[in-house]
């Protein structure tokens, strides 16, 4: 694995032929415990390992994480930096546009925060549309949904929820220097639904957000061994998924 940023214009030309992993997050309030940068700085750090992995058997570039994301639905607790709809995916497409005018042909946008989903689907799939390149995209817990549920990631939890149990827990094990406040707590927090995946419809509630105070489920049930737990099952499925892409 060899970080993009790290190389010079001539090592990235020489390379046209990596997978090139450009990590996608947000800065965005997480709670009243968790740092703004939570998703910025798990994607970075699964991007990374997971790229690391892959690197056994394909060439690997890592972009730096892009650090803003598509977060209106948060601004109404403050702690956020948004770009709307229609700007963040523009901003998607111009990167990975960007990437093919440099020459590289397999892109995969990793994402790590939920609002971004869709736009990075819908921007891999333009470029592909427009540009002879191979363009995936996908959310990290998406792509290792089996592999959560096999190490009981949605037990007691939702996941990956927002600001609760699961994202606690991975920065308690990815950032131990950035003590969370104190960690809220809710009673009797329900099971993830182990298909929840593949749901039949997306329902958007107008007050959901507001209603439960920006964050899920009961985050001081967070413990840096179930965060070290889910990041590995994570990064190894997320490899499989980018070796699996650039062979394809």
């Amino acid at each position: 694995m060899r970080r993009f940023a790290e190389l010079n214009r001539e090592q990235l030309r020489a390379a046209n032929d990596a997978l090139v992993v450009l990590p996608i997050g947000a800065t965005e309030q997480h709670g009243p415990h968790l740092p703004t940068g939570t998703d910025f700085f798990t994607i970075q750090a699964v991007a990374e390992e997971s790229a690391r992995i892959a690197s056994s058997e394909i060439p690997v570039l890592v972009t730096p994480a892009l650090p803003f994301g598509s977060s209106d639905h948060h601004l109404m607790f403050g702690g956020t930096l948004s770009l709307s709809t229609e700007t963040y995916y523009r901003v998607l497409r111009e990167l990975v546009e960007s990437l093919v005018t440099d020459g590289f042909r397999h892109i995969f946008l990793l994402n790590g925060h939920g609002g971004n989903h869709e736009l990075a689907e819908l921007a891999a799939r333009d470029v592909a549309l427009r540009r002879e390149v191979n363009v995936a995209a996908g959310s990290y817990w998406g792509i290792a949904w089996d592999g959560l549920i096999e190490v009981g990631g949605h037990l007691g939890r939702r996941l990956p929820g927002h600001a609760g149990d699961f994202e606690t827990s991975m920065m308690l094990a990815l950032r131990p220097d950035l003590q969370p406040g104190p960690l809220p707590h809710r009673d009797n927090p329900e099971d993830t639904d182990p298909r929840v995946r593949v749901a039949p419809y997306r329902a958007e509630l107008h007050s959901f957000w507001k209603s439960i105070n920006g964050y899920t489920d009961s985050p001081d049930q967070a413990t840096a061994e179930n965060g070290k737990r889910f990041f590995e099952a994570i990064t190894k499925e997320v490899a499989k998924a980018l070796i699996a892409f650039h062979r394809a």
